[in-house]
């Protein structure tokens, strides 16, 4: 008999299929954790470049939480990521660039409307000026990110830089506060205790706990790993879902002292872009339309008798304190519909003289036949288009210089009185025109003045089909929730709407058509926690913030001039 076990026999080939298929499942599972262990050492092999690709996708991250999308849950990824990349040990100016990378990748897609009409230059150029503050919050990150308690301070540093690029130059720009992509999350009814800084507070806290936690889940040789672990893990729990639980104690949509109804008009414009307003007639004659279509509706029984009437911003671009064809317009559609209305006006405030006539941009209570009321001037103006500030010096780089205006700020309180069509007292409003609902300051001030109902007049035609006027909108809820109160967004081109005190949209109009809203909304006069403590969370932030800095700046030189040589090493070794 032959031996097949013998030395030297070949053995027979194995022709059981289940063999060959467990032979390459093992195969293939074998293959994807030597590709998984590659990719997870790509970090130690490759560790700038990764972390260039990470400062990238944070920055992508948190532009994709911005509406018009939902994905509000985004930023805290985002964030979490961001700090990844730039905690360490290593050289600031290495922190600095990863938070400047990721900046320019949150930013350049998120402002790509303020370049629409004039050319990418101002809109790279801002948007590389906001993406700088994302680059001083990687260094101060990386500063306190190896202290104990860091997922706090490294919270705080957003907050501080944040607060910074909504306060300078120019007065600031507050666009994409990372509040403003979570009008439709869990953290929104935070805004009802602490305000935009504290939405965008407890979204960074988010991040950095999420950071820790993946810290310690990773690297369980550090001592009190696992009580690091539990609080990094109760911090990302707690924070958002304190906010859902919060929505509970929100005002409901119909509670307050009275009821109004109020209308919004949309009449929209002859054309998108920088010279809608050379049809200045055109766009008052449309709103005018629109009024009277909604007076005729009402008269025939189909709509509601509107107590106040809210026009955009930019509605009457022609002065009509100085233009009786203007002021005739108006007063013939305030009769037409019974109602005082709210009117956006472009107001001049010098006719000759050696140097530019400026204007104003303000809102005028319009009483029918009675003429003009209160009025609201913007006093929040928007650099480089209402006014551009060094006019001389950017002429050189821009042929749109000179098209930019010459309007002076209002000194108001924010607030304009109306008297209802269906009679009662009057009702005081709150004004945050277009630009100056991004600035926490605004509603601050409307609501000390006795702010019963809000309202945000805006032109968005100058910004064509873009996502500006989603993001608007988004700011608009979050300030609804903050103060408490309905709020009323009346657009010349879209997206107008109706907000209820909890951030909700009850009713909103589709772009670029001529539209009315109308909508009993509550009058209050409750404040709000937020309302009432004003900027004092985001000072104490950012105090806080600051005194972290300078203690750990202090700590740093110390130690590196009694080690010079460690020092040195350290940063030869850690600069990425």
């Amino acid at each position: 008999m032959t031996n097949d076990h013998a030395e030297g026999a070949v053995a027979a080939p194995d022709t059981d299929p289940g063999h060959q298929r467990a032979g390459n499942i093992r195969d293939a599972t074998a293959n994807t954790r030597d590709v998984g262990a590659r990719l997870l050492d790509l970090p130690r092999r490759y560790p700038v470049w990764s972390r260039i690709v990470g400062a990238i996708v944070a920055g992508l991250l948190i532009y994709a939480s911005f509406p018009p999308r939902a994905c509000w849950y985004l930023a805290p990824l985002g964030i979490a990521l961001l700090t990844l990349v730039v905690r360490g040990n290593g050289r600031l100016r290495a922190g600095f660039g990863y938070g400047l990378l990721a900046g320019a990748a949150f930013f350049v897609p998120l402002l790509p409307w303020t370049g629409i009409y004039v050319g990418p230059v101002p809109w790279l150029a801002l948007s590389a000026a906001c993406a700088v503050y994302v680059g001083l919050f990687g260094l101060l990150a990386r500063l306190v990110s190896t202290r104990p308690g860091w997922p706090l301070w490294v919270a705080a540093m957003w907050t501080l830089t944040e607060w910074g690029r909504s306060t300078f130059p120019f007065g600031g720009f507050p666009w994409g506060r990372l509040a403003f992509g979570q009008a439709d999350g869990w953290y929104l009814p935070l805004a009802s205790l602490a305000g935009a800084p504290g939405v965008s507070f407890a979204v960074a806290l988010t991040g950095t706990a999420l950071a820790a936690l993946l810290l310690g889940i990773a690297d369980r040789r550090r001592p009190r790993w696992l009580l690091g672990i539990v609080t990094a893990a109760l911090v990302v729990v707690i924070v958002p879902g304190a906010g859902l639980l919060l929505r509970s104690a929100l005002p409901a949509p119909d509670d307050g002292i009275r009821h109004i109804t109020v209308a919004a008009i949309q009449g929209s414009v002859p054309r998108l872009g920088l010279d809608f307003n050379a049809q200045r007639r055109a766009v008052l004659d449309n709103h005018v339309r629109r009024t009277e279509e909604l007076a005729l509706a009402v008269a025939a029984g189909q709509a509601a008798q509107p107590d106040v009437v809210i026009w955009p911003e930019n509605s009457s671009d022609i002065d009509p304190l100085r233009n009786a064809d203007a002021a005739d317009e108006i007063a013939a559609a305030s009769t037409a519909i019974h109602a005082p209305i709210l009117v956006g006006a472009v107001l001049v405030n010098r006719d000759s003289g050696d140097s530019a006539v400026t204007t104003t941009n303000s809102v005028i209570v319009w009483n029918g036949d009675a003429g003009p009321g209160e009025r609201h001037d913007k006093k929040i103006i928007q650099p480089f288009g209402e006014y551009l500030p060094l006019r001389g010096f950017f002429r050189h780089f821009s042929e749109y210089a000179d098209r930019a205006g010459y309007f002076v700020p209002g000194h108001g309180d924010g607030v304009v009185h109306a008297r209802p069509a269906g009679g009662g007292p009057e009702v005081a409003v709150g004004v945050a025109t277009c630009y100056e609902v991004a600035f926490d300051r605004a509603f601050e001030d409307s609501m000390s003045a006795g702010a019963q109902l809000l309202t945000v007049p805006t032109n968005n035609a100058t910004f064509g089909d873009s996502e500006m006027t989603y993001q608007q909108l988004a700011m608009s809820r979050l300030r609804a929730v903050e103060h408490g109160r309905a709020l009323i967004v009346a657009a010349t081109t879209g997206v107008s709407a109706i907000v209820t005190a909890d951030g909700a949209v009850a009713q909103q109009t589709p772009k670029f058509v001529p539209a009315a809203l109308e909508a009993t909304v509550p009058l209050r006069d409750a404040t709000t926690p937020a309302t009432r403590v004003g900027p004092w969370p985001e000072r104490t932030l950012c105090i806080l913030a600051a005194a972290v800095v300078v203690a750990v700046a202090i700590r740093r030189r110390m130690s590196s001039s009694e080690h010079p040589a460690d020092a040195d090493a350290v940063g030869d070794r850690m600069g990425r």
